[in-house]
């Protein structure tokens, strides 16, 4: 598999990691997230109501800048425009069976976004390669090169990584997923949904804001409401790929007014 790098002057390659998880060893049955322990619990402590300041305070530092990046402007708002269709290249029919079920979750809980897997790599533009962990740094030699590889490895020390490849107007036109599948249930649902969902578009991870799961310091498992509300607001068709900081605050109020009908309706959250 050949690396992720521009193809021509007009694209850009922005680059996530996720910094290293404790390892799992995979010895439990494939299980939905729902039925671990480890993942439940977290569901019943779950904060649900958020300040409206709590929630543009997390998108914007999501949606803007980047961990981790390549070459490219990070200053605007980055996102698919248009159909997003996921590819899985594994041996590994029970992670492809999880993964398939978090991207239908994905789905379901973002009102304006189309995603699903897809069984052709051709008509794929998310390729989500799964890998054993002894393969991880030979994986990302392919795709990055051994220079590029050894500075993530060094830096970042990734269990599981994403990136996107984005055009002059800042939509994502490819975007690459890199998952561990011998760590446990835990660890790969936990890396599929955070590298699945920053491969849409918020990539910068933030220690600042302690209930997204685009923090280090923070593992859940699940798709949780206040990441929803990052999700839900990057793809509202009001929120254009390009958009800078102040663009995106003037619109900002009414589209977060729909959005939280729009999750508390998914959730069936309550007053």
């Amino acid at each position: 598999m050949s690396a992720l790098t521009p193809s021509s002057p007009a694209l850009r390659f922005t680059l996530l990691a996720l910094a290293a998880l404790a390892l799992v060893p995979d010895t439990a049955p494939m299980a939905a997230a729902g039925e671990l322990p480890a993942i439940s619990s977290r569901q019943r402590a779950e904060k649900k109501s958020f300040t409206d300041g709590e929630i543009i305070e997390g998108f914007l530092k999501t949606a803007f800048g980047a961990e981790y990046h390549l070459a490219g402007r990070v200053d605007r708002i980055r996102k698919f425009d248009g159909p997003v269709r996921v590819f899985a290249e594994s041996d590994r029919a029970d992670r492809k069976t999880q993964l398939a079920k978090v991207v239908a979750d994905i789905a379901h809980r973002v009102q304006h976004l189309d995603i699903a897997m897809i069984d052709t790599n051709e008509a794929a533009n998310v390729r989500v390669k799964l890998v054993r962990d002894r393969d991880l740094y030979r994986t990302l030699t392919s795709f990055y090169g051994a220079e590029k590889a050894r500075e993530i490895r060094t830096s970042l020390d990734p269990q599981c990584l994403s990136g996107f490849r984005k055009n002059d107007n800042f939509e994502i036109e490819h975007s690459d997923v890199i998952l561990t599948v011998d760590n446990g249930d835990f660890v790969f649902l936990d890396c599929a949904y955070e590298e699945l969902l920053q491969s849409l578009g918020p990539i910068n991870d933030t220690a600042s804001v302690p209930w997204t799961m685009f923090n280090d310091n923070v593992s859940m498992g699940y798709f949780d409401v206040y990441d929803q509300y990052i999700l839900n607001l990057l793809y509202d068709p009001r929120i254009k790929a390009g958009m800078t900081v102040q663009e995106v605050k003037a619109v900002l109020p009414a589209v977060l007014k729909d959005v939280r009908a729009w999750v508390k309706q998914v959730n069936d959250l309550k007053e």
